[in-house]
């Protein structure tokens, strides 16, 4: 029984001729989407990677001109710091401190024996030559003291505090250590001295210039950032090799040391803009697709600028047919396509 059922739909089969034939009357096609070709232009972006790093002029590194102990560090590096707010506290070495007291007592001494001198001379009993020398030595002796004062060594302890509103960008020392004289204690970057320096090629270096418009993306991820040219080397960096270029933006757009891609616009090229999905380049020459008749069209095209969302292209396109967005990969010449609506 059970063969006589298997046997029997096979049997009808053949009694109707074999397979079923397909539907000659259905067309395969390929669902697209379509846009309009527009005339216009987009910038052509030389692209960079860096960092937020402060400006070449917009950090101060303070230090001392003596020698001497870092008796306390009131911030740390990232700490955003007001004008004159405090930053180290110093203390002066035993050694400069006596010499400034040295310096002091030099200082009276001459003005005593100039005195003297004076009196002398009125008595003619010194002549006016030593007279003369007398006023030098005093004179040496006042300089000696305005330079150690400037320095520093008549205070036993200092303050050194912010020159201006910033953020502490480096602390190379650590409380107690002693140092000796010019030694960086402590370094601010201006508040908006902050700048993305990135590396560009040096093929394209040529390219950029001072006050061109620039995008600056975090690789982090987020919203780009608008900027601009401020600076361009004219040496290679000795590390990396390429030309360094520094973009401003805008005060507290970015943190110092983060990570970013930065796009410069160093030109506008026009043409016709589409889709950068609707230009075809694998398999030969760049092309995109037009709809004729609810069939796909190629049209040969020059790629004049490939973006991350529009090109710009060059060719005979007929700017009153939509063109292949969506499925332009997926279709040859001469198609059947279909879109939503139809």
């Amino acid at each position: 029984m059970r063969r006589f059922l298997a046997i029997v739909p096979l049997a009808l089969l053949a009694a109707c001729g074999g397979t079923p034939a397909p539907d000659a009357t259905s067309t395969p096609s390929v669902l697209v989407s379509l846009t309009q070709a527009k005339r216009g232009s987009a910038p052509d972006y030389v692209t960079a990677y860096g960092s937020a790093t402060p400006a070449t002029n917009g950090t101060q590194t303070l230090s001392t001109a003596q020698a001497g102990q870092v008796s306390r560090l009131a911030v740390t590096p990232g700490a955003s710091v007001r004008a004159g707010q405090a930053l180290v506290v110093f203390a002066t070495d035993p050694s400069a401190v006596s010499a400034f007291q040295q310096a002091d007592t030099a200082l009276a001494a001459a003005r005593k024996q100039r005195a003297s001198t004076a009196q002398l001379l009125t008595q003619q009993l010194a002549t006016r030559d030593q007279l003369v020398q007398a006023e030098k030595a005093v004179a040496d002796a006042q300089a000696s003291l305005a330079a150690l004062r400037r320095q520093g060594a008549g205070q036993p302890e200092r303050t050194l505090t912010a020159p201006f509103d910033g953020i502490v960008t480096a602390v190379p020392v650590a409380q107690g250590d002693r140092t000796q004289p010019g030694a960086p204690l402590v370094t601010v970057a201006r508040s908006g001295g902050i700048v993305a320096t990135v590396g560009v090629d040096p093929a394209d270096s040529a390219r950029v210039r001072i006050g061109q418009a620039a995008r600056i993306v975090r690789l982090s991820g987020g919203a780009a950032i608008a900027g601009h040219v401020i600076r361009v080397d004219s040496l290679l960096n000795p590390k990396t090799r390429l030309v360094d270029v520094d973009l401003a933006f805008p005060a507290g757009a970015l943190l110092t040391n983060e990570a970013l891609r930065g796009d410069i616009a160093v030109a506008e090229v026009a043409g016709w803009l589409v889709p950068h999905r609707a230009v075809v380049t694998a398999n030969g020459p760049a092309h995109i697709f037009q709809i004729v008749g609810g069939k796909a069209h190629s049209v040969p095209v020059k790629l004049l600028l490939s973006g991350e969302t529009t090109d710009v292209i060059a060719g005979a396109l007929d700017p009153r047919v939509r063109v292949i967005v969506d499925g332009a990969f997926q279709v040859d010449d001469g198609a059947a396509v279909r879109w939503a609506g139809r």
